[in-house]
């Protein structure tokens, strides 16, 4: 396995100091993983530590997680294991075992690198697994994007120092070291999906084209260089991605479907979802931008929501539930849930500044509120005019997603300052007055 070496040196995958997770399911990919990595950390001048995430899916799962906490303990590597209730969570989010197992192994690895116990995390992928995720990818419609596969490292923090090394090779390494592990039994359960590919479909493959992992791989390594290439052509430089949040212009889609195709999966990418969204729903994005009327919008998988706004097409990826928010207006600073902070104070100086607002406070009514809107709710303009708020933030070209969520001081159903927006022109200030109150959103 001396190539593996070789791979992360090429690659860059390691540098020296690094602390190497091993993401250790106790299986034979990751324990030959695991003794590698082990055997290479003097060499490399790391630290190699393994995780195991106990899925609670199986009855056995708690005796693979014993077993590599004991081979950890035996061979001095530092060891952490984790519970999650996978079928819980897949069962609150709607989604499948597989996606839900992924996205809870994915959360235990970020979290060990956010608390500084690993800068990276090793996952024991090879050729075979890499011929299943292109075929998987090319079932679901996928373009270039999807059939080049996996990479050998994925952002700063994962590697993949097997991806291009064969199954066989790994099991002869295992037998020559005699290396223990654990057989998952669901591994047999064809009712997932890799599984049921790897089972039933790729023994009928190989029997016709015996080479068909290593042409898949070639195939990903092309597919790769030619997306690469034309992903560094892409002029998007108007694509805003922030919290969670991408807004991407309206005028994009004018562009020819290769270069649209890859915006959109790169926004969907920069909101943080980079699973489970194919083609179909790319497709569904591109007829909301190009045929439906302002305002609507489309749900798409792992919570991802699409909506049309005005010159662009926003993609979120967090669902605000309205919740019932009511504050009295005094100074200080007042937390506004799905929203930010309110901050309010007495000053005597008014300079005008992006979300900050100035009222008179002595035409302010006593029984005014902070509040979210509700129906009913009326708004007169800044120099006149009133309005249902409704109207005026449409008018405002307020998103849709947003208008519940931003807060309002209302007097009754007379909305007096709309937090971040416009004050009403009951209470704007006079030019004789010498204090005011400065409402400051901070989001």
């Amino acid at each position: 396995m001396e190539h593996i070496l070789q791979t992360i040196n090429e690659n860059n995958l390691i540098k020296r100091g690094d602390i190497v997770a091993v993401a250790c399911s106790g299986g034979t990919d990751s324990m030959a993983l695991l003794h590698i990595l082990k055997g290479l950390e003097s060499e490399l001048d790391i630290e190699v530590i393994a995780v195991h995430v106990n899925h609670q899916i199986r009855d056995n799962a708690e005796r693979d997680s014993q077993f590599v906490a004991d081979y950890c303990n035996q061979n001095n590597i530092r060891f952490y294991k984790f519970k999650v209730d996978v079928p819980k969570l897949a069962k609150a989010k709607g989604i499948t075992l597989e996606s839900a197992g992924r996205e809870a192994r994915y959360g235990v690895f970020d979290a060990l690198v956010q608390k500084g116990i690993a800068n990276k995390i090793a996952l024991a992928h090879h050729m075979q697994d890499q011929a299943e995720t292109i075929l998987m990818h090319l079932f679901r419609g996928a373009g270039l994007s999807g059939v080049k596969g996996m990479d050998y490292q994925k952002g700063d923090t994962y590697i993949r120092p097997m991806l291009f090394t064969a199954k066989k090779d790994i099991l002869e390494y295992i037998e020559q070291n005699n290396i223990p592990y654990v057989e998952d039994e669901t591994n047999r359960e064809n009712t997932y999906t890799r599984n049921f590919l790897r089972n039933e479909i790729f023994p009928l493959i190989l029997k016709k084209w015996p080479n068909v992992i290593d042409a898949l791989a070639n195939f990903s390594k092309s597919a790769g260089e030619d997306d690469d290439y034309i992903k560094k052509n892409l002029n998007d430089y108007a694509l805003l991605v922030e919290d969670k949040v991408a807004k991407v212009p309206l005028s994009y889609f004018c562009y020819d479907e290769p270069i649209i195709n890859r915006i959109l999966f790169k926004a969907i990418h920069g909101i943080g979802i980079g699973e489970d969204i194919e083609r179909k729903h790319i497709e569904a994005i591109k007829n909301l931008a190009r045929q439906s009327e302002n305002g609507k919008k489309i749900n798409l998988p792992l919570g991802v929501t699409a909506y049309k706004e005005y010159n662009y097409i926003t993609l979120t990826n967090k669902k605000k539930k309205a919740v019932k928010f009511y504050a009295e207006l005094k100074s200080g600073e007042i937390e506004v849930p799905g929203f930010g902070k309110i901050v309010v104070k007495r000053v005597k100086d008014f300079i005008p500044k992006q979300n900050v607002l100035y009222v008179d406070y002595k035409k302010v009514p006593r029984d005014a509120v902070w509040r979210f809107r509700q129906a009913g709710d009326v708004f007169e303009k800044f120099g006149g005019g009133t309005k249902k708020l409704k109207s005026y933030l449409i008018d405002k070209k307020i998103p849709l997603r947003e208008r519940d969520f931003i807060p309002v001081l209302a007097s009754g159903n007379e909305i007096l300052a709309i937090a971040g927006v416009e004050i009403s022109d009951k209470v704007k200030i006079d030019d004789d007055i010498k204090t005011a109150l400065k409402i400051e959103v901070v989001r």
